[in-house]
């Protein structure tokens, strides 16, 4: 993947996630915003999956803890080709194989089924250890939230990743600073997330979470250093709850949010524009 492109990968991606919510009205907004450029990252290049074969035993594994960015994940599996982007219209009615949050036995390109917080580190931990015993080449990528880290069971899983030398295991913390209820730092301060990390035994970074390249390279790193150290990592990533939604950004409880047809408009027209811009610089011409 050529990292000039990832930017431009991401901001249409963003302008997908929107358009998911602007059918249903309502929405967990702020944190799905929050991990968009992540997951571009993860599905243009990072990750080695195939859309035509989505149960290939080898693939590696995407397991998005918090599980109310689940719009955000459809968006990127539709950009993929799992399934068609029409669907992305439907998130959440009846008979939909969107719901609002992920599950794996409805919708396909989901690894895990996800949402009730915490619970997805156990079960990515699960996917690591059972792709070593299996001798699969293969990772399991997990994005979790920093309010999430209230939750204890996030502290067990990775203390158990770290004691089983877990190296095939690559997780995501989105420190947006924000949960349901308000600031983490209010509500649970969770301190410095990127120490405890290492204390745990994890190689950890920290990064600008809507920096493509920074991600990329840091999500390159810890390949690199699980070959060499035999330990997981951590990626901490420094991002914005709601970042690119113009009614969302700045609000404080923007966890789940309805929203005017005016609004929505303002957002997808800052989200074209964006589109517009980077289009040049990746050599691309858009639509």
């Amino acid at each position: 993947m050529n990292n000039q492109n990832l930017p431009l990968r991401a901001a249409e991606l963003r302008l997908e996630t929107l358009r998911v919510f602007e059918a249903r009205g309502f929405g967990h907004v702020g944190g799905a915003m929050s991990v968009v450029e992540t997951l571009a990252v993860l599905y243009n290049g990072v990750m080695r999956v195939d859309p035509e074969r989505p149960d290939w035993p080898e693939r590696d594994r995407l397991v998005c803890s918090k599980g109310h960015a689940g719009p955000a994940v459809y968006a990127a599996l539709a950009a993929r080709g799992y399934f068609a982007k029409s669907l992305l219209k439907t998130l959440n009615r009846p008979g939909t194989t969107l719901p609002s949050h992920c599950d794996m036995n409805r919708t396909p390109g989901v690894d895990m089924t996800t949402g009730s917080l915490g619970q997805g580190v156990s079960t990515a931990v699960g996917l690591a250890l059972g792709q070593k015993l299996r001798g699969f080449d293969a990772r399991t990528y997990l994005i979790v939230g920093d309010g999430e880290c209230d939750e204890g069971q996030v502290w067990e899983g990775l203390m158990l990743a770290a004691h089983k030398k877990l190296d095939n295991l690559i997780v995501f913390c989105d420190k947006n600073g924000q949960q349901l209820d308000g600031y983490v730092k209010d509500v649970l301060d969770t301190g410095d997330l990127a120490a405890k990390f290492a204390s745990f035994g994890f190689f950890t970074q920290s990064v600008n979470g809507h920096d493509t390249a920074a991600i990329e390279n840091a999500a390159l790193a810890a390949v690199k250093e699980g070959a060499a150290s035999h330990r997981p990592s951590m990626i901490v990533l420094n991002t914005k709850k709601g970042y690119g939604c113009t009614f969302a950004e700045d609000q404080e409880f923007n966890h789940h949010i309805a929203f005017t047809e005016e609004q929505m408009n303002g957002a997808l027209a800052a989200a074209r524009d964006k589109i517009a811009a980077l289009a040049p610089a990746a050599g691309e011409v858009t639509a």
